[in-house]
């Protein structure tokens, strides 16, 4: 081939991923504050974002691959920035940059998981469904088993005490989950039960049942509305699953101890081999042992150890394991160096949380809320300037300049008229 051609054939490549990007951009529609009347027209993922943000142009090329993914869908996916429409921001109440919202009518659904694009794309096919949506084929159990990390079903009769509460469960944590409803007929060729009705849990190539399903007839309503709520919002989550600073906060209301290891993700999301050797041997443990800590234990992982920072108040080296009671916010640290932590180890220091001989940290009081405020502004004020010193030094400079010079007229002005008016006297004398 000529170096012509070559040079031809490199234009127009160059030129097909220019365009081939454009047109996945293209996929995100810019809103503006007319967006406000047009709101009811469909469904809408929509990010609300400030053209500064550092958080927002992050998300941006994530976004845009969302857009992408539902292009197909009835879900229509917009950003609208909101130094340039501050109307459509205070119609939405956006407090803060970005803000990802689904919005279908009246409603207004706010986005607190991670900004992943398979987080985003299966929160957005949760939310336009209805809460619980019908299972008519036995390849599409199938389907599910293979699309969904995790994913509840009901099986029986649509109708009763189980089912009502089932669905209200369904309408309460459609954000954080899926839910279905099926046959029997259909169910018996995927999961093992002898009574209906039966409510399933299906995560991680393994099924659970809710343990009071075919006896809720001889429950009080209130009783099976309890249960169930607590039954889902504690089995939504995988066995180990990746804690982040965005779902902490739904894993700590399982009301359990939350275990965590803690490790160091580098910018690749790689670990260390001595680390990864650390979390495995954790996982291992409590895989083989679920049924005796599935009741008071809730495992993960974090790959951020800020965040066990945040939680210890202070610098935590990684690897290394914390426990956190959810009700009372009291965290636990095993004595034992965890580099040399064994599984034997591992289990005494969890039976010691469970019998409350642990020694317990921090807690929720008003002095470690005081010293958590404080250390969450020493480390944004840290990260802030490790990020952008120059922005840093500008946001800050600046209004620690005008208060200098304000502070400066105001006691030293005094100063320079007694000097003048001693100057002023000391001319009359002479």
């Amino acid at each position: 081939m000529s170096p012509n051609c070559l040079w031809t054939w490199g234009l127009l490549s160059a030129l097909l991923v220019t365009f081939g990007s454009a047109a996945i951009s293209s996929r995100v529609l810019e809103l503006s504050d007319r967006f406000i009347d047009v709101r009811h027209e469909g469904q809408w993922l929509v990010m609300f974002y400030a053209p500064w943000c550092g958080y927002c142009k992050k998300t941006e090329p994530i976004f845009a691959l969302v857009a992408q993914a539902l292009h197909a869908t009835n879900v229509r996916v917009g950003r609208l920035d909101c130094t340039k429409y501050p109307a459509a921001a205070k119609e939405f109440k956006v407090r803060g940059y970005p803000t990802i919202m689904f919005i279908k009518g009246n409603m207004e659904f706010t986005y607190n998981g991670d900004r992943g694009r398979d987080e985003l794309v299966d929160y957005a096919l949760r939310m336009s469904g209805p809460p619980v949506q019908l299972v008519t084929r036995t390849e599409s159990v199938d389907m599910l088993k293979g699309s969904h990390t995790i994913f509840f079903i009901f099986v029986g009769q649509q109708e009763g005490v189980v089912w009502d509460t089932y669905y209200a469960a369904a309408e309460g944590y459609q954000e954080h989950g899926f839910f279905y409803a099926t046959s029997e007929d259909i169910a018996a060729q995927h999961f093992d039960f002898e009574k209906l009705p039966a409510v399933i849990v299906y995560k991680e190539e393994q099924h659970h049942f809710y343990p009071h399903g075919h006896l809720a007839h001889e429950m009080d309503p209130n009783d099976v509305n309890e249960t169930i709520f607590q039954w889902v919002n504690v089995e939504r989550f995988t066995l180990f699953p990746k804690v982040t600073r965005f779902n902490i906060h739904q894993l700590l209301k399982t009301n359990k101890y939350l275990v965590l290891a803690v490790v160091s993700e580098d910018k690749l999301n790689q670990i260390a081999t001595h680390e990864l050797e650390f979390r495995d041997m954790v996982e291992g443990v409590i895989r083989k042992h679920r049924p005796r800590y599935h009741e008071k234990f809730q495992f993960g992982w974090i790959g951020e150890p800020s965040i066990a920072h945040s939680i210890i108040l202070d610098q935590l080296p990684t690897p290394h394991l914390i426990a956190i009671n959810s009700s009372t916010q009291h965290h636990f640290i095993p004595d034992d160096d965890p580099m040399q932590m064994t599984p034997q180890a591992l289990h005494l220091f969890l039976e010691s949380i469970s019998n409350e001989s642990a020694v317990a940290y921090g807690g929720d009081t008003y002095f470690v809320r005081l010293n958590r405020a404080l250390f969450e502004v020493r480390r944004s004020l840290k990260d802030m300037w490790q990020g952008n010193p120059v922005l840093t030094t500008v946001i800050f400079g600046l209004p620690l300049g005008f208060l200098s010079l304000i502070m400066y007229s105001i006691f030293c002005g005094d100063c320079l008229v007694t000097e003048e008016d001693q100057d002023e006297d000391h001319e009359k004398k002479e």
